[in-house]
């Protein structure tokens, strides 16, 4: 450690997979001066301090300064500054000075402090070896009396060609919607105050180049890992300055500090990519699956049986559920809601977690018996943050629930929240679970949570910053006690799917809407930060439960392959041809999974909005899986070709038609010569592409390239 003070035109260069990012501490504060694109061996980071001075325009203040991670007014910065809070009305405004450094080639440490306003600040930056770096903030109160932080935003610079930002929007059954826009004056602000992530939630946020696409401009994104309230931030002041901010939504006194108390920010994952979306998504792929609590055995195909059987739950029907998945191939078997303390509907039952004896007298041990017998798991559904008024638990302990000023809040999914910072709920939640998971043999729990959080109040102050931690707690707490176990996070379908729960769960819930058609356009834009080995994907009833819609088989095989793969029907009414398609679709999916799993994910930018195209190719580009989507009546005779970007240029690739589940809906009088199999190289793929057949709207062909 140096005191940073004593190295005047000091520059420190964190450096990976041809990122840079270079912050400057010459003027005693933090100045990130440049981030993106390697600037090669011919560069010195000293060069920037002139390249990016920006002169002085009139009417400003005489000397200006750069503005420094902490964006403070005092230094005549006129936008939002990134720590806001007060001591009793004074300290609001801080100017913070470098104290001390510690840097490595990987990692950069900051501490700097306002003694005035009694205040210390430490940024910590970690470079990953995949490009992706982690940013951490805290703040402690090192003054004498009590400190109320209202804000502490992770902001970062943006260049000025970072025109345009693009984020995502959704709802219950359809989650995760982008939406682009140019970035203009102003601050646009994503905002959530669920108390949990949402499905209205942007996973990621992203600034682009003019006209960014998959493979093509440069892409800054800030991702959050954190699951409780949130706010993402681009602002763009009047001078033409440019950034882009995240941090944790602080419910009013939510983070009041006494002497010596920390706040620490949750960390953003801030990504460049000079080779388009793509990039950015290959970057969080690669970083998310380096992590040591990434999933690491081959994601088990997994039948639900929610849409088989709902709260019905009757051991013979589920024996026949159990013959018929083991017969098509599934790996894990999954007994969704119903199975607790007077749960036959969801108006009763939440909080007791006991096996109901009037459904299951001799408990679940007979069907964990046909299941494992089976060669299956067994997995659990709970619902564990949430409580019905009719209840054991609710009788006994009504002071649980979160509730402010006296008031019960209005119920939800008929159901209340159960406050987990009170230790005798967490005690309570954590204690049933553990005794479930330890009478019986069960390998995976589906966790829900079906409802947003009003008036979140422990004991009438704030709450979702503690519950969000809390939930943390239980799931590792659960996870060390029950060594293998995975848990899957669900809420209300996608609405708790963030890269602060990746660090805890195995799998997301990407949707309660199995619809096909839909899912394409949920499950594309969740991939844009999310890896499909964590998100589940499944093939639901030939109606849809949520829209209604009908859809082939096939078309919902070839959806749901490119995920966490499974079923949530009841394959008890499947046909023999139906059954015999999921079987062989089974068998693809389980001689595929490692490669899409681990590959590249590829996109590719159609000419036409009728069509999708996206597939997965080996990270040393042996092969790839492509799946062509017909989303909707094609716009003109002959489809537009599309072409196949990621292989390998100068190899050659045998190119085949998968059919896993059954043909196509195809009604071209004669289908395009490639389809009956060729030999081409990756560039004649890449710059000349395949021409579609024609084929039914909703429906889809998959493509194998293997290179010769």
């Amino acid at each position: 450690m140096h005191n940073a003070l004593l190295q005047k035109d000091t520059v420190h260069e964190l450096a990976a997979d041809g990122v840079s990012f270079q912050v400057d501490v010459s003027s005693g504060t933090p100045v990130i001066s440049y981030w993106g694109q390697d600037l090669g061996s011919g560069s010195r980071p000293g060069d920037l301090t002139v390249l990016m001075d920006d002169g002085v325009p009139q009417a400003n203040v005489d000397d200006p300064e750069a503005p420094g991670m902490w964006r403070e007014n005092a230094r005549g910065f006129l936008g939002r500054p990134a720590l806001l809070g007060h001591r009793d009305g004074q300290d609001w405004s801080q100017m913070f000075t470098i104290i001390n450094t510690e840097a490595t080639s990987t990692s950069l440490v900051i501490d700097s402090a306002d003694e005035a306003a009694g205040l210390l600040v430490s940024v910590a930056f970690r470079m990953q070896p995949d490009g992706v770096l982690l940013i951490t903030q805290t703040v402690t109160n090192t003054g004498t009396d009590t400190f109320d932080l209202n804000e502490l935003t992770t902001w970062l610079p943006l260049p000025d060609h970072a025109v345009e930002t693009m984020d995502f929007t959704g709802r219950w059954l359809k989650e995760r919607q982008p939406q682009r826009r140019p970035i203009q004056t102003g601050t646009w602000s994503r905002e959530v105050r669920e108390g949990r992530s949402s499905h209205d939630y942007t996973v990621v946020q992203l600034a682009l180049t003019a006209g960014a696409d998959f493979q093509n401009g440069s892409v800054w994104s800030t991702g959050l890992l954190w699951s409780g309230n949130t706010r993402h931030l681009v602002e763009r002041l009047a001078s033409g300055s440019t950034s882009i901010g995240a941090g944790e939504l602080l419910l009013p006194g939510e983070s009041i500090l006494p002497p010596g108390a920390t706040y620490s920010a949750p960390t953003v994952a801030a990504t460049f990519s000079a080779t388009g979306i793509d990039g950015m998504t290959d970057r969080l792929y690669r970083w998310l699956r380096a992590r040591p609590e990434h999933p690491s055995t081959a994601r088990p195909l997994t039948l639900n049986v929610w849409e088989a059987v709902y709260f019905d739950h009757d051991l013979a029907k589920l024996s026949e559920l159990v013959e018929v998945a083991a017969e098509i191939g599934v790996e894990r078997f999954v007994l969704d809601d119903g199975w607790f303390l007077g749960r036959r509907n969801d108006f009763a039952g939440l909080g007791d977690w006991t096996v109901d004896p009037a459904v299951w007298p001799n408990g679940l041990g007979p069907l964990v018996d046909r299941v494992t017998g089976a060669g299956m798991q067994f997995g659990l559904w709970f619902e564990g943050e949430m409580v019905n008024a009719d209840s054991d638990l609710y009788r006994e302990h009504p002071e649980w629930i979160f509730q402010a000023g006296g008031r019960i809040p209005p119920e939800a999914r008929h159901q209340q929240v159960l406050d987990l910072g009170h230790p005798g709920a967490y005690e309570h939640v954590l204690g049933q679970v553990d005794a479930i998971l330890s009478e019986y043999d069960i390998g995976y729990i589906k966790w829900d949570h079906n409802r947003v959080l009003t008036e979140a109040a422990h004991l009438g102050g704030a709450g979702v910053r503690r519950q969000t931690e809390a939930v943390y707690r239980l799931f590792d707490e659960l996870k060390r006690r029950h060594p293998g176990l995975e848990i899957e996070s669900c809420s209300s379908g996608g609405g708790r799917v963030d890269l602060g729960m990746a660090g805890h769960a195995d799998r997301f819930w990407t949707s309660d809407c199995n619809d096909a058609l839909e899912r394409q356009y949920i499950q594309r834009y969740t991939q844009f930060a999310i890896p499909p080995e964590l998100l589940g994907s499944h093939i639901g009833p030939t109606r849809s439960h949520t829209t209604g819609r009908v859809h082939s088989l096939a078309f919902r095989a070839i959806t749901a392959l490119f995920g966490h793969a499974g079923i949530e029907w009841d394959v008890t009414e499947t046909t023999d041809s139906e059954r015999q398609a999921l079987v062989s679709w089974a068998d693809y999916y389980k001689r595929k999974r490692a490669l899409i799993h681990s590959g590249r994910m590829v996109r590719v930018l159609q000419p036409q909005e009728d069509s999708f195209v996206h597939g997965v190719v080996a990270q040393d580009g042996s092969e790839g899986i492509f799946a062509y989507i017909q989303l909707a009546a094609a716009g003109s005779s002959t489809p537009p070709r599309f072409l196949v970007p990621g292989l390998d240029p100068d190899a050659r690739y045998r190119v085949r038609v998968a059919e896993p589940a059954g043909e196509a809906g195809t009604i071209h009088a004669r289908a395009p010569q490639w389809m009956a199999g060729i030999e081409t190289s990756g560039l004649a793929l890449a710059l000349v592409g395949l021409r579609p057949p024609i084929l039914l709207p909703e429906s889809a062909i998959l493509i194998e390239f293997e290179r010769i």
